[in-house]
């Protein structure tokens, strides 16, 4: 039997608004979104719950995707998702969050479901807004920089990538295949 729901997965790429986060590794999500939003053909993002949303399907006969990007600042993520999630009635397991991870080093990717959530402010404010850390990632390692200062651990997320463009590039190829892997690999919906 088919979902009933509007959609059958709700993809949410983590970053910060505003141009000046541009091409940081905190918004390496965003970047996926784009990258899946194009690769699928979707309509141009529109503002809603405090995000951008654009909604279709992967290709002809699969899945039903919505893709959002809190406009909330990564810290109020679940701000944002919590109430699309509701609206949308999507399952908590067909939540796809796709977010920059400083615990694998950079070029790593790897899809989980639940799990701990590693002074990542965007995933604990998700939690608090979906009411439970079971959704499903997917980490982009990005590396860690040589030290546990927080406010230099910021200071790196924050900037930019000193990777070369080509391996920014392939990486941001490489985590949005795994995202289009999970979706439309997945048993549908029922």
């Amino acid at each position: 039997m088919a979902s009933s729901a509007p959609v059958d997965w709700l993809i949410v790429g983590l970053g910060n608004p505003g141009s000046e986060h541009d091409g940081t590794r905190h918004n390496i999500g965003f970047e996926v979104a784009d990258e899946l939003t194009n690769r699928w053909g979707l309509p141009n993002p529109k503002a809603k719950y405090r995000g951008l949303l654009t909604e279709g399907r992967t290709g002809p006969g699969g899945p039903r995707v919505a893709i959002l990007k809190p406009q909330t600042y990564m810290n109020e993520a679940g701000n944002s998702v919590g109430p699309a999630r509701g609206a949308l009635k999507v399952d908590l397991d067909r939540v796809l969050v796709v977010h920059d991870e400083i615990d694998l080093p950079f070029g790593e990717i790897r899809p989980r479901l639940g799990g701990g959530l590693a002074g990542h402010n965007g995933l604990k404010s998700l939690k608090a807004g979906l009411g439970s850390a079971d959704f499903t990632r997917v980490r982009i390692g990005v590396g860690r920089p040589p030290t546990t200062d927080p406010d230099r651990v910021a200071a790196y997320v924050l900037g930019r990538f000193r990777e070369p463009n080509s391996d920014v590039r392939a990486l941001i190829d490489d985590a949005a295949d795994v995202v289009e892997r999970t979706v439309v690999d997945a048993e549908p919906a029922t």
